[in-house]
């Protein structure tokens, strides 16, 4: 699918307040959108590695599905530190917050924006920060919309294999391999010429090299599966309602698997999205608008009216509503996300996952793929 992208225009399409907030590591910029409505949480978006707030997220959040749940939500953009657009250069010997360090700054964004609780939509890097924000402070996170994520810290391995590509690679190149697999990095030549000119020329290099090494340093999340009536209330995992997405041909697959078999399976759904790569949110809006609007129904904010603006023919409401009450009743295949044609499933248990002891049926993580 080819994808017209102009980022200036994006840009200017979506207005925000913008504040700089004082954290206990630095200051953090922010875009609030809206104003807080009663106790509703506020959607927060972090972005990924070599991207800001408006590249990440303001095609998502400019679709008509995505701005009629937002008229129900406050929006607060999260950059982090350096990323922004036209961002100064840090000074010589500034010592870049760690990953742990990224997500402690995110309640004082909360506190001074007078924010009760948040929905979390965060991308690679960002949703490893909401990630780690959740297990922080689990009361200030109502729900996860986690694109690409990757609980698990580099192996030396792969620390050693970062370090000779960061020899024989330029940072764009690298940075462009963590968002885009091979076979899309020779394919979809319109969406990799953007975004390598946006990484390469809207982003400060010297700021970049800093977040790209703040998150190879990163430390394992340390989740795992509870067993239930065993360790439920002592494992340390997500306890939130949490979506995990990933785009079929995402160099991030089997990372977004290994997180997905360290959840809750009564809390988690894996959304694998058919013909689609590394940026969901930019490739296909409509879709990930729409799986999110069902998400946070289930949650028990979004209007059911707005649920009939859907395609009748998209989204067979049954297994939509079990994806937004991330749950699965049963262990029956697996559900297409469609408007054109069914795809065949064989199996709710997603491919490396595996089920603790005492888990039946009832406790397997729903896996829907959509099929764009």
């Amino acid at each position: 699918m080819t994808t017209v992208l102009d980022l200036q225009q994006i840009a200017c399409a979506v207005i925000g307040v913008e504040h700089d907030v004082e954290t206990p590591h630095g200051v953090l910029h922010v875009t609030l959108r809206g104003m807080p409505k009663g106790n509703r949480p506020v959607i927060l978006t972090y972005h990924d590695i070599g991207l800001n707030h408006k590249s990440c997220f303001n095609t998502l959040f400019n679709f008509e599905d995505m701005q009629e749940i937002t008229q129900h939500f406050a929006v607060v953009h999260v950059d982090a530190p350096g990323q922004q657009e036209n961002a100064p250069p840090f000074p010589s010997g500034y010592q870049y917050p760690t990953m742990d360090e990224l997500a402690e700054m995110l309640p004082s964004v909360i506190t001074q924006l007078k924010i009760n609780s948040v929905i979390g939509i965060g991308v690679g890097a960002g949703a490893y920060i909401l990630s780690r924000l959740a297990l922080n402070q689990p009361d200030l996170v109502e729900g996860l919309v986690l694109i690409n994520v990757d609980p698990c810290a580099k192996g030396w391995m792969d620390w050693a294999a970062s370090k000779l590509s960061g020899w024989t690679s330029n940072l764009v190149d690298i940075v462009m391999g963590h968002h885009f697999s091979t076979d899309e990095l020779g394919e979809n030549q319109e969406i990799i010429q953007t975004y390598r000119l946006h990484i390469a020329q809207d982003i400060n290099q010297d700021n970049l090299a800093l977040f790209w090494n703040s998150y190879n340093s990163r430390q394992d999340l340390e989740i795992e599966r509870p067993i239930p009536g065993i360790n439920e209330d002592t494992v340390n995992t997500l306890k939130c309602p949490v979506l995990l997405i990933v785009g079929d041909t995402s160099p991030a697959v089997e990372a977004v698997v290994e997180c997905n078999s360290r959840l809750n399976p009564t809390k988690t759904t894996l959304l694998k999205m058919a013909d689609c790569g590394g940026l969901p949110q930019v490739v296909q809006p409509g879709k990930l608008a729409e799986a999110f609007k069902y998400f946070v129904q289930g949650m028990g904010y979004i209007p059911h009216v707005l649920l009939s603006h859907l395609n009748s023919d998209s989204v067979p409401t049954a297994s939509m509503t079990r994806l937004a009450r991330s749950r699965t009743h049963s262990a029956s295949s697996i559900s297409s996300v469609d408007g054109v044609r069914s795809r065949t499933h064989t199996s709710s248990q997603p491919e490396g996952a595996t089920a603790g002891p005492g888990h039946d049926n009832q406790a397997r993580p729903q896996t829907m793929e959509v099929s764009c």
